[in-house]
């Protein structure tokens, strides 16, 4: 199902748009500030997010900024008040993709996610990420918030499997097959101690990242 983030502190307004984007079929989430709106996102990402321009905690110039910093092809849709031309132009150098004026016709407003969603597709699927730590799959990229970081191979694999499974324990002797004996290279269980220990030195010692003792290890979302 396509999810779509709202991101509007009017819950008049937020209230008869989620209702009519779930008759048509759509899991509609709604978030009355930004604060929670980026909180969500670095939990999960949906397929679609409108942001409205003004809100009680900053403006949606200032979230469209952000979603751009970690998830460049993350569809975008803001909206603003009628002929504000300032607030149109900021949110597209910022990295909008479309936007709708209010009042606006709900049917205007679907036509537009519809138009935009043809267009990107579901990126959602690009990306995993678990708190601050973040990965483009399409790009083999990861972050740590906005920051690029320079992974080797192995730990990029190891890192990328455990996003994979988040939330689950993964043993050690899985991680060994998984990353290591897949290619017909055997190693010794010392060498996913030292890819992991490299892991955690250049992601900074996360707290996402959790040593299940004689196990294995899970990365998991920060409680």
């Amino acid at each position: 199902m396509i999810e779509i983030y709202y991101v509007e502190d009017d819950e008049a307004i937020s209230g008869t748009v989620k209702e009519y984007l779930e008759q048509c079929g759509y899991k509609v989430s709604v978030f009355g500030t930004i604060a929670s709106a980026k909180q969500a996102l670095k939990n999960m990402l949906p397929t679609l997010v409108l942001v409205d321009w003004n809100m009680p905690d900053g403006n949606g110039n200032q979230l469209v900024l952000w979603i751009r910093a970690h998830w460049k092809e993350l569809p975008v849709i803001f909206i603003t008040v009628r002929g504000d031309s300032r607030d149109i132009v900021s949110g597209f150098q910022n990295g909008a993709d479309d936007y709708v004026v209010k009042p606006f016709e709900l049917e205007v407003l679907l036509s537009r996610i519809k138009a935009l969603i043809r267009r990107t597709g579901d990126v959602s699927r690009q990306y995993l990420s678990c708190g601050a730590i973040s990965i483009d799959q399409k790009r083999m990229l990861v972050f740590q918030g906005a920051e690029e970081l320079s992974l080797s191979p192995l730990e990029y694999q190891l890192l990328l499997y455990l996003m994979q499974n988040k939330g689950r324990t993964v043993t050690r002797e899985r991680l060994l097959e998984k990353i290591w004996d897949s290619g017909g290279n055997y190693v010794n269980d010392n060498t996913l101690t030292v890819t992991i220990k490299r892991l955690r030195e250049k992601l900074r010692q996360p707290e996402n990242l959790k040593t299940i003792r004689s196990i294995g290890y899970r990365m998991e979302d920060a409680g």
